[in-house]
């Protein structure tokens, strides 16, 4: 699991966020380590033997009533019994006005204090999606990611392949490039895999005998896009006259990424093989999927209904 000090999250969030730093400046280097956030209302009554403090505490609505209409004695002992925890941040949802000892507090314990002006509910949505894509499990492949027809095929296969060549030619055809050579995935809530380049490579595609292009300049900005659901792995091998290549598609291949499973297509290569076209045809045959088509199995059906058929016409005419 990753970790993001208090600062940084600040520095991406502020505006999105509408968020301002009311206190505790001086522990900004605190480390955000977990997706989950905490509201500390049975803490604030004094139960704390399973109090989550290692987590961002917001405090809305309810916790600044309660704390508004406690003695200034009674509260500033209330606080204090969460401020001895070593806590990574506050926010106060809903603009609700700071009680008093609150400020003095998270200056004291160098521990940041926010303000924003969204109603709970709202700011917690917002955060969680932020935090979900910064703790996400992830990993990095070697392979290209093209959105082909809104569905992102994950090219692989051996160094020199043509995985390129085929992203080049896609992006082409009117496709959007994501990522080449270098895709990192990661897995988001309800299993979705989210696929994009990093930060130098993105956008490029090396090309061996041409260099580095860069398809944003060429193709211009339809062509690209920052980052898509990973939907569909295409591995892409050498052709071996010894193998036995899926031929109908009945049964479905699936591949383990992040522990999500997702259909695999394995494509033999050899000269003169259009795996443009095939590709364009393995997005649209997945869109059928998802709509409830299977044509293979479709096939297969008709097939069976087909033989049955002829073998009960046979039957009636032995008998006459």
């Amino acid at each position: 699991m990753g970790e993001i000090t208090v600062e940084t999250f600040f520095k991406q969030n502020r505006r999105r966020l509408a968020l301002r730093l009311v206190a505790g400046q001086g522990g900004m280097d605190r480390k955000l380590t977990s997706a989950e956030i905490h509201r500390p209302g049975l803490a604030l009554t004094g139960f704390v033997e399973l109090y989550t403090f290692d987590r961002v505490q917001v405090l809305g609505n309810t916790e600044m009533v309660y704390l508004a209409e406690l003695p200034e004695k009674k509260r500033r002992e209330t606080l204090g019994m969460i401020f001895q925890f070593d806590l990574p941040c506050i926010i106060i949802t809903g603009n609700n006005p700071i009680p008093g000892g609150l400020t003095e507090l998270a200056d004291q314990q160098a521990i940041p204090l926010f303000k924003t002006r969204f109603a709970t509910t709202k700011f917690t949505h917002l955060f969680s999606l932020y935090l979900d894509d910064i703790f996400a499990p992830r990993l990095t492949l070697h392979g290209s990611l093209v959105d082909v027809y809104g569905v992102g095929l994950l090219f692989t296969g051996r160094s020199s392949i043509g995985k390129s060549e085929l992203a080049l030619d896609l992006v082409e055809r009117g496709h959007r490039l994501v990522a080449d050579d270098i895709v990192i995935i990661s897995r988001r809530s309800q299993g979705i895999l989210m696929g994009k380049g990093n930060d130098i490579l993105r956008h490029h595609l090396e090309i061996r005998g041409v260099g580095i292009v860069d398809v944003e300049k060429v193709f211009g900005v339809r062509a690209i896009r920052l980052q898509k659901r990973v939907q569909v792995e295409v591995e892409l091998v050498d052709w071996d006259e010894n193998m036995d290549y899926e031929r109908i598609g009945i049964d479905d291949k699936v591949v383990s990424i992040l522990d999500v499973e997702i259909p695999k297509v394995t494509i033999p290569i050899y000269p003169g093989k259009n795996i443009t076209v095939i590709a364009e045809i393995i997005a649209l045959n997945y869109l059928l999927r998802v709509s409830g088509h299977h044509p293979a199995k479709e096939f297969n059906k008709k097939l069976l209904e087909l033989i049955k058929k002829r073998r009960r016409q046979e039957g009636v005419s032995f008998s006459e």
